[in-house]
């Protein structure tokens, strides 16, 4: 029998959508104070790939990424999601919708993971009401969508960013650099 292995530290990252750009900031500052510095940011992108979030959320949404420095366990994101969820909370509007998305994910060099309070066909049950799929593979030079892989995900514009993350994340690894927190 193989001798079982411990999972190898990931890169956490977290997808904020609002569309009220100071909140964008109060979130990433709350979030960093939770998970530690940012290593990598992304640009504050219009939001036009779906009208889903419109109805609760209103239009003129923006979307950005915000990559940590310190990795993480890939077991410990269920408990982060649960943390984003109650972050979301301190942030309704006064009709009790939310004012801002956020999703956590990872990455390590072969793929990116998101996870979700929603249960389907491609999607793993983690822990604690919490949902895992892997939503980009990397492979050769790019990232290869999937079926299933959100509209966002598939632009080249995400995908520059996440192989900048990637990048970081590999001379992470080869350096040595890997601090680990439990959330």
């Amino acid at each position: 029998m193989p001798a079982l292995s411990r999972p190898h530290p990931v890169k956490l990252f977290t997808g904020l959508l609002s569309n009220d750009l100071s909140l964008l900031a109060i979130v990433k500052e709350s979030l960093e104070n939770l998970y530690g510095p940012a290593d990598l940011e992304s640009p504050v992108w219009p939001w036009e790939h779906t009208t889903y979030y419109e109805k609760e959320m209103g239009a003129g949404l923006k979307r950005c990424f915000v990559f940590f420095k310190e990795l993480i366990l890939p077991d410990t994101i269920a408990g982060i999601k649960l943390k984003t969820i109650e972050l979301e909370k301190k942030y309704r509007s006064e009709q009790g919708g939310r004012k801002i998305n956020i999703d956590p994910g990872y990455l390590d060099t072969a793929k990116i993971v998101l996870v979700s309070t929603k249960d389907f066909s491609h999607r793993i049950y983690l822990n604690d009401g919490i949902y895992g799929e892997v939503t980009l593979i990397y492979s050769g030079k790019d990232y290869q969508s999937l079926p299933y892989t959100f509209p966002d995900f598939r632009t080249s514009e995400y995908q520059e960013v996440f192989k900048q993350a990637r990048e970081i994340y590999k001379k992470q690894i080869k350096n040595h650099e890997i601090k680990t927190t439990s959330y």
